[in-house]
């Protein structure tokens, strides 16, 4: 994740051809793959091959939920991923052993309700290369993310995790500009906001999406 003039955009939970297409077309930055099975979006390691083949000048994001060395090793030959997300409850050096598994590097998802789940990013940001900042999953949530739950993107304003950082949770074409604006992000992740139904994404939302960022 580098530093860029534009707000950057991670389109994610891709499992189809014609979502990935759209969403290099449309000019998306990243493109994110869910191998993590209790996922509606979850891509199995050969769907993964096949849709980051399609990559164009986009960057990969392989998002995993607490892999092991041997998962990673798999995802690695799969696809070679650009970037590793981990979003599960990886500790610090676990966030540095995946960068031998990423092509650039790795980025650790955090769950934020409070500007103090913020602080939990000190102790990463000297081993990982980027930051997502989710809505705090519900405790009887079965995953991390991926949830459409909007949170106050306010707590981050002027807050400064040491690296680049996408904001997530619940960002919708309608309401992403305001997102923006609200959170001073330097990118922005969707998920369901881009979709029809759960795990099924729409390119016309796509589109929408990714011309909304750009109009900010």
């Amino acid at each position: 994740m580098n530093a860029s003039s534009h707000t950057r955009i991670k389109i994610c939970g891709l499992n189809s051809i014609a979502a990935v297409d759209a969403a290099v077309a449309a000019g998306a930055d990243y493109l994110g793959f869910i191998h993590f099975p209790k996922s509606p979006r979850h891509v199995s390691l050969s769907e993964m091959h096949q849709l980051a083949a399609r990559k164009g000048d986009a960057k990969t994001v392989a998002v995993l939920v607490d892999p092991d060395e041997a998962l990673m090793g798999e995802v690695l030959r799969a696809m070679r991923p650009d970037y590793i997300q981990l979003h599960g409850g990886e500790s610090p050096m676990r966030c540095l052993d995946a960068r031998h598994y990423a092509e650039l590097g790795v980025w650790k998802a955090l769950g934020v309700s409070t500007a103090q789940d913020l602080e939990k990013a000190r102790a990463y940001e000297a081993y990982v290369d980027g930051f997502v900042f989710d809505a705090k999953p519900p405790k009887d949530a079965d995953r991390p993310g991926g949830l459409g739950q909007a949170w106050d993107y306010s707590l981050l304003k002027g807050f400064d995790p040491g690296q680049p950082w996408l904001l997530a949770g619940g960002l919708t074409i309608d309401t992403v500009a305001d997102a923006i604006t609200q959170s001073g992000a330097p990118g922005v992740d969707v998920v369901s906001g881009v979709e029809s139904a759960p795990g099924v994404k729409c390119v016309d939302k796509i589109n929408a999406f990714i011309t909304a960022v750009k109009a900010v």
